[in-house]
């Protein structure tokens, strides 16, 4: 029995619950239009006659997957149109679906389906922002520079910008305060070697040293997000980062006879075992697999040692 087949009812619910949540269609298929202000039109544009938006907050593009949408175009053609704004006789600049160009450029096609809108310049990043959100297509520092471009270019409030592209005030302003960080953790938050929960930890810190200081440690011994928040906590009550990093090692370690059953389980089911545990002997296991192969091969010995056991 396949793992996956015991999870793709999950899958589809998933599906069937963001459309009870008002999502629509638009969470199983992509159909990608933009609600703007002005007039539109949909045309066949040649691709040469497009430019990317300067504004545009995307910055990077993944080269296998736009092979894949490549690939796709070539053999069935573009399914929704991009979106475009003419900005002269036989030009057009990108509102939406600037991966969608860059993909059929690749697939060698001349002209791509679009819809023509007329906005003004101030609506253009705007929208851009709002398409690329709401299809999650930007990383952490991505966001945040398009919102402070946002407040910059517009004068929008962070209230404003929230009603604008449907979050919480809260979740605008976090963003925005991640570009207080030194930069090269603004870099690996950017390539995700860090998770956004380390960098909202580091921003509890007022020192940019101390926020560099914990960062490489984060980077160096691949702490978690909870055990970073500890961190921190102790160093704002006075400890430095080598003395919070042996605080933090001494309260992970486990007794002896806890190594001993730890090892065993490891054997058992021949993969990684990590195990936690407090003084009052309350603590998890966690068991790693590598891939679903891997998953459904300790399933089953999970299930073989309860038939085991039943006998």
């Amino acid at each position: 029995m396949a793992v996956h087949k015991k999870y793709d009812r999950n899958v589809l619910g998933r599906g069937l619950d963001d459309i009870g949540n008002g999502r629509g269609l638009d969470a199983l298929i992509d159909t990608g239009s933009v609600s703007t202000q002005g007039s539109s039109n949909l045309s066949e544009i040649e691709l040469s006659h497009i430019e990317p938006n300067p504004n545009q907050p995307r910055r990077e593009f993944d080269e296998e997957a736009l092979q894949e949408l490549a690939a796709s175009i070539r053999e069935i053609g573009i399914i929704q149109p991009i979106t475009l704004r003419k900005v002269a006789d036989d030009r057009y600049q990108i509102i939406a679906g600037e991966r969608r160009w860059r993909a059929s450029q690749l697939a060698g096609m001349r002209t791509i389906p679009a819809y023509i809108r007329t906005v003004e310049d101030e609506n253009v990043m705007e929208m851009a922002l709002i398409e690329n959100i709401q299809r999650e297509d930007l990383n952490a520092i991505e966001i945040a520079l398009a919102y402070e471009h946002l407040a910059e270019t517009t004068g929008m409030t962070q209230e404003r910008i929230s009603e604008r592209v449907g979050k919480s005030r809260a979740a605008v302003t976090n963003y925005m305060r991640l570009l207080k960080l030194p930069a090269q953790v603004q870099m690996a938050l950017k390539n995700k070697e860090i998770d956004m929960g380390h960098a909202r930890a580091l921003l509890a810190l007022d020192s940019p040293s101390i926020q560099i200081k914990l960062f490489k440690e984060i980077q160096k011994n691949g702490y978690s997000v909870r055990k970073v928040e500890e961190m921190v906590q102790m160093l704002k009550n006075g400890d430095d980062v080598q003395l919070a990093k042996k605080k933090i090692s001494a309260r992970n370690t486990l007794p002896e006879e806890f190594e001993v059953l730890k090892s065993r389980l490891s054997d058992f089911f021949h993969t990684k075992v990590q195990m936690t545990c407090s003084p009052k002997g309350k603590g998890k296991i966690s068991i790693q697999f590598a891939n679903e192969e891997d998953l459904e091969r300790i399933m089953n010995a999970l299930d073989n040692l309860k038939t085991d056991n039943q006998a």
